[in-house]
């Protein structure tokens, strides 16, 4: 009860987050998927009114995503939903609000836009739906599309090294990093989750599997033949291990890693990596998001890191707060009408 009025629980369901528009994206799209997930997962972590969610996108096929669900939503252009979502968290700090973005839409044109919104630690959640290409315009290479990649505009192969999503991430200073696959909805669904609780930018890369201009570009990660072992789950306090038969691991030779085999008898657990999400040096971070590009190694998924920092929107409200303190409450048109000023006839 607050002030003899009663304050009734709000419990959603994952229909409650489905909005009534069609959802339009070709059939057997992993951002299907990825919906899914979202609405299911949203009632597990969603403290307050519907109407105060927000999702924020910019071009691309998931930038479709604030039509499908059932919150506010602002569907912007090209490359710029980390600063539109930023203006949004910092004209009302209350909101929720989440960025639903692709490949080329964040990691191109909206670059910059993305590594300054992890550099301020603003308190929004980035979903990257990365398949490596350009699916929205028909199948042209991305930042992400891997060297060599023949594609529309790259007849030839692509010359371009890719970006790697986690280091970049990593290195302009996101407070969570965590990815998942479209095809694991148990897990991301978990990622979900874990992002919503954080506070600050939590950015999840999603691999999503575009089956028209680039199909299959996960498929070692996603087939029930190969993706044990070529996936690597990360669990806070466990230590690195992977395979069929989970009968593989993650050595640290000094800083260098090692995949070893735990059948030999040379190796046991007690030697593997432990992972720890928490780890306030980022070398650790730096060396999974590289088992990427070194031959061998498995693909790791799950949190990668978190840590907690004052966010930007915190700092921003806490510094007003702190000049009102010594200055007293601001007088707008005192400002305006004051110094050096003139009157135009």
């Amino acid at each position: 009860m607050a002030n003899n009025v009663e304050v009734k629980e709000i419990k959603y369901t994952a229909k409650d987050f489905a909005s009534d528009q069609e959802v339009r994206w070709c059939p057997g799209c992993g951002d299907y998927s990825i919906l899914a997930q979202v609405q299911r997962t949203f009632p597990e972590i969603i403290d307050r009114p519907k109407e105060n969610i927000v999702w924020v996108s910019g071009i691309g096929c998931s930038s479709r995503f604030p039509y499908y669900m059932n919150t506010y939503g602002f569907h912007g252009i090209h490359g710029r939903a980390p600063a539109i979502a930023t203006g949004v968290k910092l004209a009302n700090p209350n909101l929720s609000v989440w960025v639903a973005s692709g490949d080329g839409d964040l990691l191109s044109i909206g670059g910059n836009h993305f590594i300054h919104a992890c550099r301020k630690n603003i308190d929004l959640k980035i979903l990257m739906f990365n398949n490596r290409i350009y699916g929205l315009t028909k199948g042209q290479y991305s930042p992400t599309s891997e060297k060599g990649k023949i594609t529309k505009t790259t007849p030839y192969g692509s010359v371009d090294y890719p970006f790697n999503p986690p280091m970049l991430a990593l290195g302009a200073e996101a407070s969570f990093i965590a990815r998942s696959i479209d095809r694991h909805p148990k897990h991301l669904q978990e990622m979900i989750r874990r992002a919503g609780l954080h506070k600050g930018t939590a950015f999840i890369e999603i691999f999503q599997n575009c089956n028209i201009f680039n199909d299959g570009a996960f498929s070692l990660l996603t087939e029930k033949d190969t993706k044990d072992d070529h996936v690597l789950e990360l669990v806070h306090g466990q230590p690195m291990i992977f395979g069929k038969n989970k009968d593989k691991g993650i050595k640290l030779d000094g800083m260098t890693p090692m995949v070893v085999d735990l059948t030999t008898g040379k190796y046991s657990k007690d030697d593997l990596w432990v992972h720890d999400e928490f780890d306030p040096n980022p070398a650790r971070t730096a060396i999974l998001a590289m088992f990427d590009e070194t031959p061998g190694f498995p693909t790791p998924i799950g949190v990668f890191r978190q840590i907690t920092k004052e966010t930007y929107d915190e700092g921003l409200f806490r510094q007003i707060e702190e000049v009102k303190k010594k200055k007293g409450e601001g007088d707008l048109e005192k400002i305006l009408f004051s110094g050096n000023v003139w009157e135009v006839n």
